[in-house]
């Protein structure tokens, strides 16, 4: 039995790499490749069919899906929760009764009963935790004002997950015993939440920092931690995903939190990789055959609808059209969990064995097509940016007028930010600090900095703190598309402000200068201390930061020809 396993896993992960490195080749998304390599591997094709050990690999997918959560719970922290726990529950709550409605209907013209239409219009309102944190984390913008919005929809879609399976359970359950059902649910539930709360307020402190002592055994004890909490919760009868994310939750207020997550993260990576595949698995040819219309019924509320019903909500709270369209681009697929809702239904009895098999395509479609959607976010706004403007924020003032005037915008805080703020002081200089990191942002407001929480990248959000008059804009950030598209946005505007950026190496330097940058500071040549000090030295005049830069120009054109 172990030598068949380690053969069957060691050929999946051959066939893994193979067709994800075609993948890359073809700039496409690597999900897509994990997911071919399950339909390879599975009872679809019988010459090549490898995995015969499921329930092993169903395991493997569930300790992916339980690490995955858990370290979502290690990231959760108040900050989060008070900047965005409002617009997230709010977001999510008008979604639900209307995609409900959607998908009801759709069900019903297919010819479902309604307790099947049911089900599934419950299903399709869950998006995927797995895929839209992964794309965040490859893309590097969790922390991107979107993505905050986007996890935390995806955080309140997981409560709402866990009152649906209650609810899926007391339906199949006997009516007389509902009233202590219910007791009895609520009664585990107060006892899970406060012994965990207890645990990580007064007991975990003290055995964290002993754990902490042993990289070993600190990645052990975490592991060990979000496993024991996850199957505690299985037991009593909710899911292991919402033991995991409690289970980090509960760890989350720890110093040692950031570096149980590091530490984790491969592993997790591993097995997300085999839930993928073990999801391609699960198409047979005439399952798809059967269930190909009604799955694209579906995939079709999903994908237009859902995206359609964040964005009038986003709107009517406010949010620029950047924001809501990004966010909108994230939700549009069904979860894993959706086919875990829909297969417990099949279990007690509710619906037929089938629809699991049509929830699974419509997962396959809305997850394929999203993760192009996501890939392409930006080049997509670009297109519908004009038809977007129906979204736009309601307001009864004009947004255009009455707004603040910062003479000096500094975008980012950490990596030097406090040594310009510094500076910015000394000069007496009316300034604000731009930040979409939530935690950097309740930093400054204890400190009573000047502050705005927004994407550096959304013009809306720029022109709102007439960004475009600005004198000077600094920007600390190392990202190149950040510092363009930024910059870009200045120089339509203003010719004469001076913008002061920072690069990774003598290339993106040399491309952020030809987009008009009045200096790029680049590691081992510059820092902002340096930097500062001619800004405190020559104020906010322009023509002496160009002869500065002048001076950088030539030494980069020596560096390029060492090149």
């Amino acid at each position: 039995m172990h030598a068949s396993i380690f053969t069957e896993l060691a050929v999946i992960v051959t066939v893994v790499v193979a067709l994800s490195a075609l993948m890359k080749l073809l700039r496409q998304p690597l999900i897509m490749g994990y997911i071919i390599t399950g339909v390879l591997v599975g009872p679809s094709f019988s010459f090549f069919h490898i995995t015969r050990n499921q329930n092993a690999f169903d395991s493997f997918s569930a300790i992916g899906i339980t690490l995955l959560l858990f370290i979502i719970g290690l990231g959760l922290n108040a900050g989060v929760i008070k900047s965005l726990g409002r617009v997230s529950f709010t977001t999510s709550m008008s979604i639900l009764p209307f995609l409900g409605f959607l998908g009801f209907g759709a069900s019903k013209l297919l010819g479902f009963d309604d307790t099947t239409s049911l089900v599934l219009a419950m299903a399709i309102f869950f998006s995927s935790t797995i895929i839209v944190l992964k794309t965040l984390s490859d893309k590097k913008e969790t922390t991107r004002l979107y993505g905050q919005i986007t996890l935390g929809v995806l955080l309140i879609e997981d409560l709402v997950a866990t009152v649906a399976v209650v609810v899926l359970a007391m339906m199949a359950g006997p009516a007389s015993t509902g009233d202590v059902s219910i007791l009895a649910i609520i009664a585990k539930a107060l006892a899970l939440g406060g012994g965990l709360y207890v645990i990580g307020r007064f007991v975990m402190p003290y055995i964290a920092r002993f754990v902490a002592q042993s990289q070993e055994l600190l990645f052990l004890f975490a592991l060990s931690w979000g496993l024991a909490v996850a199957t505690l919760f299985d037991i009593a009868g909710f899911s292991h995903e919402v033991g995991a994310l409690f289970a980090g939750v509960s760890l989350a207020g720890l110093p040692y939190a950031s570096e149980m997550a590091a530490k984790l993260k491969p592993l997790r990576d591993f097995f997300i990789v085999i839930f993928f595949v073990t999801l391609g698995e699960s198409f047979t040819i005439e399952s798809i055959r059967q269930n190909l219309w009604a799955a694209c019924v579906l995939a079709a509320i999903v994908i237009f609808g859902k995206p359609l019903l964040v964005l009038m909500s986003l709107g009517i709270q406010r949010y620029t059209k950047l924001t809501s369209f990004k966010t909108a681009l994230h939700l549009s697929q069904i979860s894993e969990f959706s086919i875990i809702f829909v297969t417990i239904a099949a279990s007690k009895g509710l619906v037929a064995a089938d629809m699991v098999s049509l929830i699974t395509l419509t997962a396959f479609i809305t997850i394929g097509i999203s993760s192009y959607l996501m890939k392409h976010a930006d080049g997509l706004f670009r297109v519908f940016e004009k038809p977007l403007r129906h979204f736009e924020r309601i307001s009864t003032r004009n947004p255009k007028q009455h707004r603040a005037f910062y003479p000096v915008i500094l975008v980012g805080y950490h990596k030097g930010g406090h040594e310009f703020l510094r500076t910015f002081r000394d000069m007496k200089q009316r300034y604000i600090v731009v930040d979409y990191d939530p935690e950097v942002i309740e930093s400054l407001e204890e400190q009573g900095v000047r502050h705005a929480y927004g994407d550096a990248t959304d013009e809306e959000f720029l022109d709102e703190l007439n960004a475009g008059r600005a004198q000077l804009v600094v920007s600390t950030m190392t990202d190149l598309d950040t510092n363009r598209s930024l910059l870009l946005y200045i120089r339509r505007r203003n010719q004469k402000s001076s913008f002061i950026c920072h690069a990774n190496n003598y290339s993106e330097a040399a491309e952020l200068y030809e987009h008009g940058a009045s200096y790029v500071s680049l590691p081992h040549y510059i820092g902002s201390e340096r930097v500062s000090s001619f800004i405190k030295r020559h104020g906010l005049d322009h023509d002496a930061l160009a002869n500065y830069r002048d001076k950088h120009l030539i030494t980069i054109g020596r560096q390029a020809l060492k090149g």
